[in-house]
């Protein structure tokens, strides 16, 4: 079965295609966070002295990275109709 008749099968259930989408759109954030976090671990390890301004950056950071994260959650409710 190909993806583009398992899709045709998911277009009567708006649910199911809102779950799939936000399972796409949690990806982003994903990387994102992970990114963040690992570059953010090799800065720590090259200047501990900058601990404070790379801390904060990080965390800056990380909540961008969740309202996307968020905002992908409410899309399928609001176009779902």
């Amino acid at each position: 079965m190909s993806a583009l008749t398992n899709l045709a099968e998911l277009q009567g259930d708006i649910k199911a295609l809102g779950s799939i989408g936000y399972g796409l759109a949690a990806i982003g954030p994903g990387v994102g966070v992970g990114i963040i976090f690992g570059n953010g671990t090799q800065a720590l390890a090259r200047q501990p002295e900058a601990a404070g301004l790379i801390r904060a950056n990080q965390i800056l950071g990380f909540a961008f990275c969740e309202a996307l994260a968020l905002i992908g959650i409410v899309m399928p409710f609001v176009y779902g109709s």
